[in-house]
This record gives C-alpha cells, structure tokens and sequence, in this order.
C-alpha cells in the first residue's frame, strides 16, 4: 500500500496549470493507494462544477458546492482521463486569502470510498476566519482502515494553539483507534526537530512517525525557508533551512518499507511551497 500527501497550495501557486498537470503526471506514475491533499481551494466566484467534475465526487456533509476550478476536482478529471479510476471527497474548511473555499480533499485510487467523515478542530468555527479547521476522513471498499487528512495550527498561536486542536482531534478518533488502523496525513506545522512541541505531543498520544519506522528514507524535509504561515514567527535570518513539518502517522508501529519526498525538485517538479511525503507499506 502507497500512502501519499501534499500540501498543495493549488490555485495561488504560480503557473497553477502547468503544476497541477506535473503533479497528476506524478500520482499516475506512483499511483498511490491513497492521497491526501491540504490547502485545496476553488474560486468562490467560479461557476458551479460541471457533471463531469462530479462523477467521481462522494459528498461530504456541511460542505460548500463545488466549482468548477475546485483543485480536487481537476485532479480527479484529470486522472480519469488517464484511465485511472478513483473517487473523492472535498470539504471547506474557511476562506482562504479573501477569495477560496479553502480545505481538503482525499483520493482512493482504483477503489472506492465508501464513507466520509469530517469535524472541526479549532475552537473557532466561523467560516470567515482563516484560523478556522477542520478535519476529513475516508474508508474505502479497499480496507477496514480510516485514512484523514489534517492542517493544522502553530504551537505558538495564542487564539488557536496546536495543543488544543491536536487535543480535540485525537479525542475524536479515539474510538476508531481502539477499533482498528487509522492513518492521519498532512500538514501539521510541527517540526520534528522542535522539541516539547506539536511533534512531540502527537508522539506521546501514541501515534507512530512512519518516516522513523521506515527501513529506507530520505532527509524528509518538506519545507525550505520560510513559507506561508512562519513568517510571523521567523524573519529571513532565522528561518530553518529546512523542516519536516509534513507527516504520516499510524495509530500503531507498522513495518514500512520507505518513505520519500516527493515534489522537492529532485526527481519530480517542485509543484507547491511544500514537498510531498508517500510511504510505502
């Protein structure tokens, strides 16, 4: 099984349309099992999805309609198009940059999704705030496993820390632990190289770092500089020169035969201001 995600940054990146077409060229060359996906936003005054959007679309509740620039959708489209049959699922979580439904989306590549499952973690669920989020989830015909994705707060925020949100959400997949496997993707703001931190905490609830469990691995960096989100916290003199902020966790040691960076510039095109991170089990 390939587990793979990115924080997409989807339609600010520049060159938008030559990166979305690299980044789909990529996923039909790896063909991961699931793909988990942050930051997937539309234009809220782009027009409604047409019925060829959809087709491979499985609502999920309390989402805004999809239009038809939504990031999710054109990837899926364009999968299809290269012969690969998936399904997936999208949810908004807030307006991002004054003028996207911003959220995320998760892909079940050559099988389908059989249930979905969102929740907030923030405090804060005002669709104008940014700081609003909010997590998916899926279960495919594939498996018993859950598979959710995440973007998540600073350690430092003082309106909406980690600690909290991260309290909330493990609190909430607690009994689908105890119940079976769950995967939790995506972008967690955490260093792993900052100590007593996010990192830190996701590891004491007992969740297991894949890249550490992997017998083969890279650096695992998969942000350079300082991007969108720590410029607050970092100005250019004192950014680190590279993070892994990007994870893949299980809800219990697994053996896991690599993890890679993906979209760093070194095999494949850089397509967002993050790398992406596929496992393979």
């Amino acid at each position: 099984m390939k587990l793979l995600t990115l924080n997409t940054h989807s339609l600010q990146e520049t060159n938008y349309s030559l990166k979305l077409d690299q980044f789909v060229s990529v996923i039909k060359e790896e063909q991961p099992d699931i793909l988990a996906l942050q930051e997937v936003n539309q234009s809220m005054d782009a027009p409604p999805a047409h019925s060829d959007l959809l087709s491979a679309w499985v609502p999920c509740p309390d989402s805004v309609p999809i239009r038809n620039d939504n990031h999710g959708a054109q990837t899926a489209l364009r999968l299809r198009k290269m012969g690969i049959p998936c399904s997936y699922t999208w949810i908004s979580a807030k307006i991002g940059y004054g003028k996207y439904d911003e959220g995320m989306a998760l892909f079940s590549l050559n099988h389908k999704i059989t249930e979905v499952h969102s929740f907030f973690i923030s405090g804060c669920r005002d669709y104008d705030n940014w700081k609003t989020r909010r997590v998916l989830g899926i279960r495919t015909d594939a498996s018993d496993d859950w598979f959710y994705t995440a973007h998540m707060g600073w350690w430092q925020d003082e309106e909406e820390p980690f600690s909290a949100q991260w309290n909330r959400l493990n609190d909430a997949l607690q009994p689908k632990k105890e119940n079976g496997t769950v995967w939790l993707m995506g972008d967690f703001n955490s260093p792993s190289q900052f100590r007593g931190q996010g990192y830190d905490q996701i590891l004491e609830s007992g969740w297991a770092d894949t890249y550490e469990l992997a017998a083969e691995k890279d650096s695992g960096i998969t942000v350079e500089g300082c991007i969108d989100g720590w410029k607050s916290y970092y100005d250019s003199t004192e950014a680190p020169k590279g993070m892994r902020i990007d994870h893949i966790w299980c809800s219990h040691p697994v053996s896991v035969k690599r993890s890679r960076v993906l979209f760093n510039g070194n095999q494949e095109p850089k397509v967002s201001d993050h790398f992406g991170v596929m496992i393979e089990i």
